[in-house]
Formats: structure tokens, C-alpha cells, sequence
């Protein structure tokens, strides 16, 4: 039987905490219901916390604002840690002065290519007969374009140039309700690989790249060891698995991706042991 505990009985024990966003902090509705309570329990007690999420839709800015306009003032931008960060490092030490990276996703989702000063050119826009100023591709959003032409002009220009492949959001799905999940990037990505039989380079959990820099942040702040964190999520093959390789402990949340009645079975048929298992990430006052 799944021994679920009190989240509060938890995170006590730890100096530092790595929320996921989306079915941790927030759902398709907003907020995950007093959440807010957590944040001031954390900050009562000194520990400190950090968002550490795949979503590379949007800038750090727009998801802190997000957080603001919704009663959680204390996740400010520098507390956001993003998969799109680690695209935008990747590209900025690969792409040649005057070249282009071509993406999938919304005009918006480009912005930490932008930052950086790189040139971006939706799929929408590419001529597939000019092809030369294109040097490297990103799978960035599962909205901003035409599912059933873009999709199919994406894998016609990965077949016609060989260039590098980056994946800002390795999530293969998203809740959209308690019961329903949609296609995210990540899965878009899966699908394209299997056509064209080859491998994209993937930013984002599980990957130790993003517990790295999240790591890299918190020590920024604090004198930490890894065995101080907790990696809380509610995806056993995105946060709990890339938590646990990283050297943490981690606790998955019943609150969003893995439904309650399924937990058990999930992760025995996964082998995917997280270090706890509890109802949310919600602290009552």
C-alpha cells in the first residue's frame, strides 16, 4: 500500500526546495488551491525555493507575472529557472554571426533567443527551397502554428538540411483537466525523431543540465549539498527520475500528472521510487 506523508512533515527537513510548476504550484485552473500558505510556511521557516519548470513558452518575466497577478507574489524572476535558458546558452556558443535559428512554437516562445541577440525565423516563414541562413532548429511551443502544414514543413526541412536540434521542452504531455492530457513540444519532438530516424539534443528534466543549473543558482544563496534539496513533482519521468539521478531526494505530488488511484502501479511498473509520496505540495496554516 502507498504510504502517502504531510507535505509540512516533509520539507522541514530540507534547506532548499525545487518546485515544478505546472500540477505542483498551478493547473489549468490557476493556482493549485492554498498554495499560497506553502510559500509563507518557507518563508517562516528560512527555507529557501525555486521554480524550476520546462516550460520555454515564456520568459522568466512573463511567468513571474503570471505568479503575481495570481496572489503569489514571492516567485519573482529570479527564483524562475527554465529549460529555455539552456537552449538560449546552447545556441549562443553555436550559431555563426549572421545565420538563424528556425523554431516551432509562438512568436513569444523565441523570446530567450531573441534576448540573446539570435536571429529566429518561425516554420511558417521558412522558404524550404532557402534553406542557407537556417543553421540550427528549436522545438519550442505546441501552439503558434499549423498543426497539420507545419508539423509536415518541420520534418521536410530536417530531412532536406542536416543542422543541430534542440528541444527546449523535453514535457511529452500536459494536463489540460483533471482527467484529460494534451500533446506537449516534447511529444511533437518524439514523433518527428521516429520519422526521420534521427536524435535531437534535449534541454530540460530529466536532463542533469537543468538540475545543474538549478544547483548552480542555489548556491548563489546558500551553502548547500545536494542531500539538502528537495525535488518536489508530479511527473515520475521528469522530475522524480532526473531528482533522483541528480543526487536528491524527491517527492512526487498527487495533485497533477500522476493521478492518486495509479500512483502505486506507476511506480512499480516504472521502477521510479520517489523518496515521498504526498497528497500536494499544499501547507494548511
Amino acid at each position: 500500500m502507498l504510504r502517502v506523508k504531510s507535505f509540512r512533515n516533509v520539507v522541514r527537513n530540507y534547506k532548499v526546495v525545487f518546485f515544478d510548476a505546472f500540477g505542483v504550484l498551478k493547473s489549468h485552473r490557476g493556482l493549485i488551491p492554498n498554495i499560497k500558505s506553502t510559500f509563507e510556511y518557507l518563508e517562516r521557516k528560512g527555507i529557501l525555493y525555486y521554480v524550476l519548470t520546462n516550460d520555454s513558452s515564456r520568459s522568466p518575466e512573463e511567468l513571474s507575472r503570471w505568479y503575481v497577478g495570481h496572489g503569489l507574489e514571492c516567485i519573482t524572476t529570479d527564483k524562475i529557472l527554465s529549460s529555455g535558458m539552456l537552449a538560449m546558452e546552447f545556441f549562443q556558443t553555436k550559431l555563426h554571426d549572421g545565420n538563424a535559428v528556425g523554431y516551432l512554437g509562438t512568436r513569444a516562445s523565441a523570446h530567450y533567443l531573441e534576448t540573446a541577440g539570435l536571429k529566429t525565423v518561425s516554420i511558417c516563414d521558412i522558404d524550404l527551397d532557402n534553406l542557407d541562413h537556417i543553421e540550427s532548429f528549436a522545438f519550442l511551443d505546441d501552439e503558434g502554428f499549423d498543426w497539420n502544414v507545419d508539423i509536415n514543413k518541420t520534418i521536410n526541412l530536417l530531412r532536406k538540411k542536416n543542422m543541430n536540434v534542440v528541444v527546449a521542452n523535453t514535457d511529452k504531455n500536459y494536463p489540460i483537466n483533471k482527467n484529460d492530457i494534451s500533446v506537449a513540444i516534447g511529444g511533437l519532438a518524439d514523433l518527428v525523431e521516429k520519422i526521420l530516424g534521427k536524435k535531437f539534443i534535449r534541454f530540460g528534466k530529466p536532463d542533469a543540465q537543468m538540475f545543474a543549473l538549478a544547483y548552480e543558482r542555489a548556491l548563489q544563496d546558500i551553502d548547500i549539498k545536494r542531500n539538502e534539496i528537495l525535488m518536489v513533482g508530479d511527473t515520475l519521468f521528469t522530475d522524480i527520475i532526473g531528482g533522483n539521478k541528480f543526487g536528491m531526494d524527491t517527492a512526487l505530488v498527487l495533485s497533477g500528472n500522476t493521478l492518486p488511484e495509479m500512483a502505486a502501479v506507476r511506480i512499480k511498473s516504472s521502477g521510479i521510487i520517489p523518496t515521498y509520496v504526498c497528497e500536494s505540495a499544499v501547507i494548511e496554516s
